[in-house]
């Protein structure tokens, strides 16, 4: 009878019992409380990692992909082949939101992420094992853009399941805050590459290019252990799981998302535009406007953008800390005002040349874009119904990422080009961006408030 009675109680807290002590089990109200800590420093966690790998593929990129996989006697044909493979990994983002988000909203948000995690980690880690061109031919360049596709349908499936498993873990009312976590990722991941390559850039050149610029992608599979660690002690999405015991999961989500909520989807790809053409216009843009219209050098510009992305991780969470206050629609209306004001102040600092002036202004831009950025997370993954959540906020945020990531940084230049020695044409095509995402979050809480008017005027039964 006792072993019977220890079994029944061990049945039935297996999910919230520590492994190697049975005599103390962890209550269902603690393991409610630890879970939502756990899904966001797992979804941070993982996202950095994915970030990270995605931002030193980038740096290489302009490095040494160029010579090392694409050699050519015009040194500026083999920087845009380089480049050319970077931009392969947005257009394979959108295919990894529709791959893992039909995955995500099937078999679970967890093993979409495990898996996501596995395959950026891996592809990494073999980028920097890759031999060169004058090694393997034309096999270098070809496995290069084929790790780098992998790259892309990872950081495509990684977003949405990281967002979900944060938000739909969080306690009540505070998906927003939770949601934000995964977020976090983004900044982090760019300030650790940043450090990393710092680090390897002060070798000897030979050296660096010899090995050195490999050894940030091998680190990768040390951070890869860890995320798969901290992951395997999160417990699928209690909303998802809600929603498998009650068989409400569909065969093709995505089916679904385009049949039923095409308007939704639209609308939040225009509102995540700020969020992420900002990024591009503040960073990757910013680099090449500053060396070759402000006169400033590279490693001048290279460390005012490492100082904003440190105010920007800390600026984050505070920001999505308020948005719990005010509330996430009217939160991210007032972030997106402010960034249609903030990129005219932004340029007449830049435009002094000196670095704290430069810190300073892109750090205005950069806190109201990424506050806003901080919010939209929690809030798109709200629009939607559970069964087709991962789905469609994939969907929206990877679509808007490749095309706003995509083409803001050549409209930058073309508008620089165009209108050389004014600013006025960049500014006002930054304030279009945030005006769009300003438009689209009126819209989408109008219609939220318009669908909850009608669920209130369906009489009780």
């Amino acid at each position: 009878m006792a072993g019977d009675k220890t079994l029944t109680l061990r049945d039935s807290n297996k999910a919230a019992r520590p492994i190697n002590d049975r005599s103390h089990p962890v209550s269902p109200s603690q393991q409610t409380t630890r879970q939502p800590v756990r899904a966001a420093a797992a979804a941070f966690i993982g996202t950095m990692i994915e970030w990270y790998d995605f931002y030193i593929y980038a740096t290489a990129a302009a490095l040494v992909f160029g010579e090392l996989y694409f050699p050519s006697h015009d040194p500026f044909v083999s920087t845009m082949a380089s480049f050319a493979t970077f931009a392969v990994g947005f257009f394979a983002r959108p295919l990894g939101g529709i791959v893992f988000g039909h995955l995500g909203d099937k078999i679970g948000r967890k093993k979409a992420l495990m898996t996501t995690l596995m395959m950026m980690g891996v592809a990494t880690v073999c980028v920097g094992l890759l031999p060169s061109y004058t090694k393997v031919g034309l096999l270098a360049p070809v496995l290069l853009v084929l790790l780098r596709v992998v790259q892309g349908i990872a950081v495509g499936g990684e977003w949405g399941g990281a967002v979900l498993m944060a938000g739909e873990h969080a306690p009540e009312g505070r998906r927003t805050f939770f949601a934000s976590f995964a977020q976090l990722g983004s900044p982090a991941g760019l300030i650790l590459s940043l450090v990393a390559f710092r680090a390897v850039t002060s070798m000897e050149h030979a050296d660096f290019i010899a090995w050195g610029w490999r050894l940030p992608f091998l680190a990768s599979a040390v951070l890869l252990i860890v995320g798969i660690f901290i992951r395997l002690g999160v417990n699928e999405s209690p909303e998802f799981e809600r929603e498998k015991q009650m068989k409400r999961t569909v065969e093709l989500p995505i089916a679904e998302v385009f049949r039923n909520s095409g308007t939704l989807v639209a609308l939040c790809i225009g509102a995540n535009t700020i969020g992420i053409a900002g990024v591009y216009f503040t960073n990757t843009f910013m680099i090449s406007y500053t060396t070759q219209y402000v006169g400033v050098t590279k490693s001048m510009i290279l460390d005012c953008l490492f100082v904003v992305a440190i105010i920007q991780f800390l600026s984050q969470p505070l920001a999505a800390y308020l948005a719990e206050k005010l509330g996430g629609a009217r939160f991210l209306k007032l972030a997106a005002t402010c960034a249609m004001i903030s990129p005219y102040p932004m340029f007449i600092f830049v435009q002094s040349g000196d670095r704290m002036s430069m810190i300073v202004g892109i750090a205005l831009a950069v806190i109201c874009m990424s506050s806003f950025y901080s919010v939209i997370a929690g809030f798109v993954s709200g629009v939607f119904p559970t069964r087709v959540r991962y789905s469609a906020i994939s969907l929206s945020y990877q679509v808007c990422g490749a095309i706003a990531g995509g083409l803001t940084p050549l409209v930058g230049t073309y508008l620089a080009h165009k209108f050389t020695g004014q600013w006025w044409p960049l500014a006002v095509f930054y304030t279009c961006l945030a005006g769009l995402s300003l438009v689209c979050i009126v819209a989408l809480d109008a219609l939220k408030h318009r669908r909850a008017d009608a669920l209130d005027a369906v009489p009780s039964r």
